[in-house]
């Protein structure tokens, strides 16, 4: 039986509703009667069941908004009803109160263990079940308010995953553009070994390291680091890469063309001055970048190496002695008009040169000292057995003992040029 009066303002997807449906649950048709005539007259669509079974038929076809349940019928009690209807699945939320005329602590606490919200006692006092319908309107308001922020933070969080899940894909295959500037990690020549390394804190970062051969016997090798992490900083080496291309010599701003179509070295200090003025001049950017740009004569192992700011080169002779010497310098990016300066090291068969960005000197350990130059000897030192492209993966090991972590920090790349000595 069903009575059907003007019922409060309620809407199924309105945070603020009110409950409209009641189910009342009783096994006495004359206590049904009686909630139901209550019920009514305050504005309530009103539903009855004689026991907790077909109150249960009644729930899975449409969720009341509160239920009233006697706690004493047959078949079915009120609490194993509750208890019933507290595993149905369900969208919504039923605020339940039990009428019982137990009061024992006990009693009313295994009400509560099986779901019930409230209780009254019998026989039902209008002016209490009107007070404790008005107490279970605040309970559903404040949760179908919350379910409703619930709804519009999981369609936003589902909407942020789904552009999270396009950049990240965006940012893979960038990350694989930019390795790809990379094309060759190691290479082997008459007089030495070219090994590479380049590795991005993040998908994509701002180091790149690369090399060229020149037609007056000279191997170029640069190592750049750009101020700051992420897409922006990829694309500013992707665009110095071009400057210091080995595919392309006549775009290579170290290499100046002969009369005879050779293409020769340039002064080292004189290309990044170069470099520096097309920063400032010619592009658009807030980003500086640091450099090392080195020339090494392969006959004689003589390399010639101007440094912009970038951490000072570091030598290992045949006898494991590790040696770190540099003119510092400038970045390139900063300043206008900077002149830079170049300087020598000599390479003898079985001394090798290694090029690494500040991604390891700097890098932290866990209480947040750096590794520094000094740990950076040591690493070397403990490492000069141990040759081409594996002292570099070795040297990975190290830095993250030392870190006690993998993730970096800080992108890290590094250059091993090994001289073996002119050819026999």
């Amino acid at each position: 039986m069903e009575h059907r009066q003007r019922s409060p303002n309620v809407a199924g997807d309105n945070p603020r509703a009110v409950p409209n449906r009641i189910l009342i649950v009783d096994d006495s048709r004359l206590q049904r009667r009686i909630l139901s005539k209550m019920l009514g007259k305050w504005g309530f669509a009103v539903s009855e069941a004689e026991s907790g079974a077909e109150a249960l038929e009644i729930c899975a076809a449409q969720m009341p908004d509160l239920i009233v349940s006697d706690w004493i019928m047959p078949g079915m009690s009120g609490i194993e009803f509750c208890s019933a209807l507290r595993e149905m699945p369900q969208d919504g939320y039923a605020y339940f109160i039990l009428l019982t005329s137990k009061s024992e602590k006990i009693e009313i606490a295994q009400g509560l263990d099986s779901g019930a919200d409230d209780f009254l006692t019998k026989p039902v006092n209008s002016d209490e079940l009107r007070a404790r319908i008005t107490a279970g309107e605040r309970i559903l308001r404040m949760q179908r308010e919350l379910s409703h922020k619930n709804r519009l933070v999981s369609e936003t969080l589902g909407e942020l995953q789904r552009v999270y899940d396009l950049l990240d894909q965006d940012l893979l295959e960038a990350k694989k553009l930019q390795q790809s500037l990379l094309r060759e990690r190691q290479r082997s020549f008459d007089t030495g070994h070219l090994s590479l390394m380049l590795r991005s804190s993040g998908h994509v970062g701002g180091d790149l390291v690369g090399f060229f051969p020149t037609d007056d016997g000279k191997l170029g090798l640069f190592a750049i680091d750009v101020s700051g992490h992420g897409i922006s900083s990829a694309l500013m080496t992707a665009r110095l890469a071009g400057y210091l291309s080995a595919a392309a010599p006549d775009q290579n701003i170290a290499l100046t063309r002969q009369a005879n179509g050779k293409y020769h070295a340039n002064p080292p200090e004189k290309v990044i001055e170069k470099l520096n003025d097309l920063v400032l001049n010619e592009m658009e950017t807030e980003h500086y970048f640091t450099l090392l740009l080195a020339f090494v004569d392969m006959a004689t192992g003589r390399v010639q190496i101007s440094q912009a700011g970038h951490p000072h080169p570091l030598v290992q002779r045949a006898d494991g002695a590790v040696e770190q010497s540099g003119s510092g310098g400038f970045p390139v990016g900063l300043i206008e008009g900077v002149t830079f300066s170049q300087f020598e090291v000599a390479l003898a068969p079985g001394d090798r040169l290694l090029l690494l960005s500040d991604g390891v000197t700097e890098c932290p350990d866990a209480s947040g000292e750096m590794l520094g130059e000094e740990g950076l000897t040591g690493m070397i030192s403990r490492l000069a057995r141990v040759r081409q492209a594996a002292l570099l993966e070795a040297l990975m090991w190290e830095l993250a003992d030392f870190a006690g972590t993998e993730e970096f920090p800080d992108d890290v790349s590094a250059i091993l040029f090994e001289y073996s000595g002119p050819p026999s």
